[in-house]
């Protein structure tokens, strides 16, 4: 591995955006080829870029850089030998797993997962909509706004209703909040992206209104029946920053159940 360097590697994952965990050893106890302050990157396909040690230790830091990075937590786990582990977890609440490798040593590591915030996508020029903006920011969301719409904070911009560069996906959430503005363009637009979540600030009536026309123009009824109107929780919200707050209070519920429910799907809710 001539020239390698691990925090180069690391670099280029962030750089990319796949999720990814970096482990690292903090100690050792007895032999082991393992060392204190080596350190690898493992993807989400398991692949373990760099060297900690043997084959147990790699088999166990693949398994729990799946589960930090379903809870996106990191976690210490311990490495020992099989004929050492009463229980799978040591009395100071650490993770354990079990290691048949001859050596006999006991391996301790950080695993710190790394993925990108969700990113909040908000449709339209309107008080509510730079409210949501602002109130996203804060809450840790990758903000996504049309190019015309002011704001102080880092984002991502977007033509017209072009959701195409924005690379959304299921952890994503659009927020239409055009209220009258390109209603029709910018819902069908939010519907037709990958985006998990597509929410609108409008009532019930006209929702099923607009839903009405996109399925008359050959939307497809489960695209439509994606959309969630109207935003937010009922807080009793009236102000265009307390609706904002209604709606992030609803996004980031959304976004904590998709965390239990990827804990869930590793066994751990």
């Amino acid at each position: 591995m001539d020239g390698f360097d691990i925090f180069d590697r690391i670099a280029d994952l962030r750089a990319t955006g796949r999720p990814f965990c970096v482990a690292t050893v903090v100690r050792t106890a007895e032999v082991t080829s393992a060392r204190p302050g080596a350190k690898a990157a493992v993807t989400e396909t398991g692949e373990v870029i760099g060297h900690l040690g043997g084959a147990c230790v790699t088999r166990a830091v693949q398994k729990a850089a799946l589960v930090a990075l379903a809870e996106g937590d990191p976690q210490v786990i311990r490495v020992k030998p099989k004929d050492k582990v009463v229980a799978l977890r040591d009395a100071d609440g650490t993770q354990v797993y079990k290691s048949g490798c001859p050596s006999g040593g006991t391996v301790e590591l950080l695993i710190e997962p790394y993925s990108r915030a969700p990113m909040l996508c908000i449709l339209g020029d309107t008080p509510i909509a730079r409210a949501v903006a602002a109130h996203g920011a804060l809450a840790g969301f990758r903000i996504a706004l049309h190019e015309e719409v002011p704001f102080d904070g880092a984002c991502q911009r977007f033509e017209g209703a072009d959701l195409d560069a924005l690379d959304l996906g299921e952890r994503d959430v659009i927020v239409v909040a055009t209220q009258g503005q390109g209603d029709l363009t910018c819902l069908k637009a939010a519907l037709q992206s990958a985006a998990g979540i597509v929410t609108m600030v409008a009532s019930r009536r006209k929702a099923a209104v607009l839903c009405k026309r996109l399925l008359e123009e050959g939307m497809p009824g489960e695209r439509a029946g994606r959309l969630k109107a109207p935003a937010g929780l009922d807080i009793g919200a009236v102000e265009p920053g307390e609706i904002a707050l209604s709606i992030l209070a609803e996004v980031v519920m959304w976004r904590n159940r998709h965390r239990l429910a990827g804990s869930a799907q590793t066994g751990l809710a």
